[in-house]
C-alpha cells in the first residue's frame, strides 16, 4: 500500500511507503491529511510520562516545503504499462480490448521513418495490428487511428504510476484530471 504525498499546496509529489509517511509524521512535516486512516504505528514509551507514542497514517498527506514538481513543465515518463492504461487496453486500429500481454507500443510514425518514442507518437496496438501496419504510417498502411494520442497530465500520471490506488486516493486524483482525459471514460 502506498500513501499519496502532496505538497502543502495540494500538488502530487510522489507515492511513498507507509514507513516513509511515518518519517514525515515524526518529523512534523505533515501539514494536513485527507482520506482514510490506513495504518497505526505504536512506538516506545516516554520515560517521564509513560505514554506510548502512536502515529496514525492517512492515505493522503500534504507535507511542508516547496513543490519540486512544476505541473506545466512535466513530461511524464513513457512506459508500456502507463501507455496501455492511458489507452484503456484498446487497440488503436481494430478497437478491440486486450489483456496487456497481447498489446504492444505502436509508433504512429515508425522509428524507421525518424518517428520519436514520445507520448504523442505512440498508441496501444494488438500484436496482429502492429504486425500488419509494420514499418508504415497509418496512412501508408490504410489503417486509420481510432483515437488520438495525448500526453498525460500530472494527475493522470500519478494514476498511471500506481496499480493499487485506494478509493479515496483515486477520488482525489480523478477530481483533478482534465475533462478530456481518457481515464474518465
Amino acid at each position: 500500500m502506498k500513501v499519496l504525498k502532496l505538497s502543502a499546496q495540494g500538488l502530487p509529489q510522489s507515492w511513498i511507503s507507509l514507513e516513509q509517511a511515518v518519517v514525515h509524521y515524526a518529523a512534523e512535516e505533515v501539514r494536513w491529511e485527507m482520506g482514510a486512516q490506513v495504518a497505526v504505528f505504536h512506538g516506545g514509551h516516554n520515560a517521564i510520562t509513560g505514554e506510548q507514542s502512536i502515529i496514525t497514517v492517512n492515505s493522503i498527506i500534504g507535507t511542508r516545503g516547496v513543490p519540486n514538481i512544476n505541473p506545466f513543465d512535466l513530461r511524464p515518463s513513457l512506459t508500456n504499462a502507463k501507455l496501455f492504461i492511458r489507452d484503456r487496453n484498446v487497440c488503436a486500429y481494430c478497437g478491440n480490448r486486450f489483456h496487456e500481454e497481447v498489446l504492444t507500443r505502436e509508433h504512429i510514425k515508425p522509428l524507421g521513418q525518424k518517428g520519436a518514442d514520445t507520448w504523442m507518437n505512440v498508441v496501444t496496438a494488438c500484436r496482429a495490428c502492429n504486425h500488419r501496419k509494420s514499418n508504415r504510417t497509418p496512412e501508408q498502411a490504410h489503417m486509420p487511428l481510432l483515437y488520438t494520442p495525448y500526453v498525460p497530465s500530472l494527475w493522470e500520471d500519478f494514476i498511471l504510476r500506481n496499480r493499487r490506488i485506494l478509493a479515496d486516493q483515486m477520488e482525489f486524483l480523478m477530481a483533478h484530471v482534465p475533462k478530456s482525459s481518457r481515464l474518465l471514460i
